[in-house]
């Protein structure tokens, strides 16, 4: 969804990337404040689950260089990468209902124990860089954020405003939450979680991408799951795997026993195994690609025809040709002999006579 609506920043759903169809990224608001202007009032609305930690510190630092006065009003939910970016707001309002958590950041790591150690002090480096951020907008001890940091901390809007996190909450019933896997958090409310089960938000890929993308020392955020649900999340992704296996298997068995396969072997086995064509349209391809062949056959077949009929054609003056060389004064018109059946009837009636 687009983040510029009628002049306002709009940042519903992950922090970084598109997931769900929803999402945003720091380009994207660095663009929108282009758009707006660096000296206007800027009203942003925010409904997030979390996302990459690096993502919503860039966010933030963009609002907190806006020379406008900076109005953030959290419509149902800012956690994880999402409180940062709200406390980019001279002015933060939780909406009637909704939520704000802060968290340690996390990270994957790939690679040997000093590669772990390296991760571990990056991600203390990142986790007390955001709590002097809570800190500062709240008046809190950065020490004792840090604390909340670690115990994973949820807040209703009047805990929020009570904690300094926010400055009031406004009567307006919050909205809908943000579409996220709010599982991946060991101490989501129960609603959300079940909201997450209910729609299927499910964040194995978003995992995957961070985790193959992430540096050693962790640069980007990557929501842990714990234990029970990291095996529930794998069982999931490997049957997953398996009804693809499946369903491919069977694809690539029903495009090489078409019947307008036959023949044509060589372009089902490159539709079946090399594109994503599904079988009626890789019939379609097969049918269409035999009436060509026939076309061009019964073509091929018409000129040798042709060729037999102009050849014999030509052999034929040719051999008359040669026929009248053998006569005085060159090359006349050719002599054609001429039957006569009476006067060879005639012939034999007299010779059986005179027998």
């Amino acid at each position: 969804m687009p983040v510029y609506v009628n002049g306002e920043l709009v940042l519903y759903g992950f922090v970084g990337d598109d997931f769900w169809r929803e999402g945003f990224t720091s380009t994207e608001v660095l663009e929108a404040l282009a758009e707006h202007g660096t000296e206007n009032d800027l009203p942003v609305r925010l409904n997030s689950g979390g996302g990459l930690a690096f993502e919503g510190l860039a966010i933030y630092n963009a609002l907190q260089a806006h020379q406008g006065k900076v109005t953030i009003t959290v419509d149902a939910i800012a956690a994880s990468a999402a409180s940062i970016i709200a406390m980019a707001g001279d002015e933060i309002i939780m909406r009637a209902g909704s939520e704000m958590m802060i968290h340690d950041p996390s990270g994957v790591t790939f690679g040997t124990a000093e590669d772990h150690e390296k991760a571990k002090t990056a991600l203390d480096k990142l986790g007390s860089q955001m709590a002097s951020i809570y800190a500062a907008r709240s008046d809190n001890n950065a020490e004792d954020v840090r604390q909340t940091m670690k115990d994973e901390t949820w807040l209703i809007a009047d805990e929020a405003v009570e904690a300094g996190y926010a400055d009031r909450a406004e009567e307006a019933k919050a909205k809908p939450v943000s579409a996220f896997d709010y599982r991946v958090y060991s101490k989501a409310p129960d609603r959300l979680v079940a909201l997450s089960n209910e729609k299927g938000w499910s964040l194995p890929t978003a995992v995957s991408q961070s985790a193959a993308s992430a540096a050693p020392t962790g640069q980007q955020e990557t929501i842990m799951p714990d234990k029970t649900k990291a095996d529930e999340n794998a069982a999931e992704t490997d049957k997953l795997k398996a009804d693809v296996a499946a369903e491919t298997k069977a694809r690539i068995k029903a495009i090489t026993g078409l019947e307008e396969a036959k023949g044509l072997g060589a372009l089902a086995n490159h539709i079946a195994f090399n594109t994503e064509t599904d079988v009626e349209a890789a019939k379609a391809t097969l049918a269409a690609a035999r009436n060509d062949l026939g076309s061009s056959e019964a073509g091929q077949q018409e000129a040798g025809q042709q060729d037999t009929e102009t050849n014999a054609t030509a052999y034929e003056q040719q051999r008359l040709l040669a026929a009248g060389q053998a006569l005085p004064g060159g090359s006349p018109s050719p002599v054609k002999a001429e039957v006569k059946p009476g006067a060879i009837y005639a012939a034999r009636r007299k010779s059986l006579k005179e027998a």
